[in-house]
């Protein structure tokens, strides 16, 4: 069998464990071998031409994250190109490393709780908009909860500057923007709607109703006579009505996809 344990070192740093994976990576605990600091450490390797994007996500995401301060935001610390023989082969992202775990897998117990996780995420989501940032891929396996209630925002693979109109198709099902479907410009109101989609799934544990092109990839996009038919989602108070209407409102608002049509 091959050897599956993690290796001792990247770029410098010592490994320490294995801790998850991202969009063709892998995620490890490290240790700065000079100042103890222990991190977490994006790895990316590249082994085609099709894989390059993964890497061009990756500097992005290091090019955006590290101009952010917000102790809502996982901090960036270092993006390292790998080469052999002249040749980018794969990238390493330095990040914060935090103890902690996803919201889809620590759920709020009360309704105050779950309000002050998304107020704590509205604030980041702010602050990146008013660095002229959109993350453009808010979900609950985005979002961290600390032991100490502090929140924190995570993986900006997918971010981009506002206005963007992105070469592919980038979102997940449930939680998709209709501009992000039909490959429109990517702004504020992108992160409202995904936003929206995660409070609506934390507070009632479904899914919305979402745009998602149809079958044919990129070239295939939806219409906005398929966004049309897209059915509205039943408001969060109605599902369940211990939750207030005035918070169920506003979950609406946030997906409506009428700013879109």
């Amino acid at each position: 069998l091959p050897d599956m344990s993690p290796p001792r070192k990247i770029s410098g740093y010592n490994v320490l464990s294995h801790i998850g994976e991202g969009a063709h990576s892998d995620i490890y605990a490290v240790q700065d071998p000079k100042t103890k600091q222990v991190w977490a450490l994006k790895h990316i390797e590249i082994n085609d031409e099709k894989e390059q994007r993964f890497f061009e996500q990756a500097r992005r995401e290091y090019t955006i994250g590290s101009k952010l301060s917000h102790p809502g935001i996982r901090q960036l610390r270092k993006f390292i190109r790998h080469r052999k023989k002249f040749k980018v082969v794969g990238a390493s992202l330095v990040m914060e490393f935090i103890d902690s775990t996803t919201l889809d897998q620590q759920l709020p117990r009360t309704i105050t709780e779950a309000v002050g996780i998304f107020i704590q995420v509205a604030e980041a989501l702010a602050q990146m908009h008013q660095k002229g940032y959109v993350p453009a891929d808010i979900k609950p396996t985005n979002v961290l909860l600390m032991q100490d209630g502090i929140v924190k925002v995570i993986d900006l693979g997918q971010a981009c500057t506002t206005g963007t109109i992105k070469k592919r198709i980038q979102g997940t099902p449930g939680y998709m923007a209709p501009e992000q479907a039909q490959r429109k410009a990517i702004d504020a109101r992108t992160d409202i709607f995904n936003f929206g989609a995660m409070m609506y799934w934390v507070l009632v544990r479904e899914v919305i109703p979402t745009a998602m092109p149809p079958s044919g990839g990129d070239a295939a996009l939806m219409t906005t006579r398929d966004l049309e038919q897209i059915p509205e989602p039943t408001p969060p108070h109605e599902v369940d009505s211990r939750l207030p209407e005035p918070l169920s409102q506003l979950v609406i608002q946030c997906v409506a996809k009428d700013a879109c049509l």
